[in-house]
């Protein structure tokens, strides 16, 4: 019993070292035939890169579209108009005041005079303001809110302003907002579309590579199956070529977009320079290109793993 029992774990090794050695082997074994067929190999990994670099470049200008659309959320405003017989040191103190509301982010008075000018330039009718007796133009509260997002806490703000004794009327610049998150969410929804049809393209795309080299070696298949090769020994090298071509495809897809990126860096940096931001375009992190050399890797085993279990079923020793 105690033989048996040291034996055992003796045994486990040994299994675990031959199952490892198979591996190793087949993973050689797969890449010694990319190695011989280096045309067909690099074709087949373009095709699969060039797929996978699509939606990742979409995903890359989706992101950066929210980056500029966080940048710009301060400009989404409530414009408050004063009554007119708020007196100038008052529309300041309210200006303090409403400053010190954790639901907003910035405020800032325009006087009447200020809004007259600023018309003044705006509408070109110089002439007929000097005729004018009094300004007509009340004094304007611009209070930013503290999210561009946040549409329901901005409409409660919106109320509370309005009932405020000094205000006349107050409006929510709020219709671009919301015209930029539905494209923002009409962008994502396209890239995850996208995604999909594309990776179902890359799983068409290996299956059939692994249908030809099933193919071309059909005779070598039916030898070992005459040798007693098990289904699992058969089918290891060709689910190593896929996961090859799919590793090897996202390596490509990512240096594509990464290409992409430092190209358009340059100019990007300069028309922001021109609205005076110092926005960077941003290419993708280091957990995204994991994701995206795993999601090749298994779409590239998924769709071989589909054409061996079809196209071996078909083939028996002689």
């Amino acid at each position: 019993m105690k033989a048996s029992r040291l034996r055992l774990p003796d045994e486990l090794g040994r299994l675990a070292a031959a199952w490892c050695s198979q591996h190793v082997h087949a993973l050689l074994y797969s890449a010694g035939q990319m190695y011989r067929n280096p045309l067909g190999s690099l074709l087949t990994t373009a095709v699969i890169g060039i797929s996978l670099a699509l939606p990742a470049a979409f995903y890359v200008i989706l992101v950066n579209s929210e980056r500029v659309a966080a940048g710009w959320s301060g400009t989404a405003s409530i414009t408050l108009f004063l009554k007119l017989d708020v007196p100038a040191g008052r529309a300041t103190e309210l200006a303090v005041q409403l400053r010190g509301r954790p639901q907003i982010a910035a405020v800032r008075y325009i006087s009447p005079d200020e809004a007259l000018a600023e018309f003044r330039r705006a509408s070109g009718f110089g002439d007929a303001i000097d005729q004018l007796e009094e300004n007509p133009l009340p004094g304007v509260l611009l209070v930013q809110p503290g999210s561009v997002t946040a549409g329901s806490s901005a409409e409660t703000l919106l109320a509370e302003l309005r009932a405020l004794p000094e205000t006349d009327t107050a409006q929510y610049d709020r219709q671009w907002v919301q015209r930029l998150v539905a494209l923002l969410n009409i962008l994502q929804r396209a890239v995850w579309i996208l995604a999909g049809l594309l990776a179902l393209a890359v799983l068409l795309i290996i299956g059939n590579t692994i249908r030809l080299s099933i193919y071309n070696r059909r005779t070598e298949i039916e030898i070992n199956m005459l040798f007693g090769a098990t289904a699992a020994f058969i089918q290891r090298p060709f689910l190593y070529s896929g996961l090859m071509h799919g590793l090897l495809g996202a390596l490509l897809a990512w240096m594509l977009v990464a290409g992409a990126v430092y190209l358009l860096q340059a100019p990007v940096a300069e028309l922001a320079e021109l609205y005076a931001s110092n926005f960077m375009l941003a290419g993708l992190d280091q957990d995204e290109i994991l994701k995206l050399l795993g999601a090749g890797g298994l779409l590239g085993l998924s769709g071989s793993w589909l054409a061996v279990q079809r196209h071996l079923r078909g083939i028996t020793p002689f």
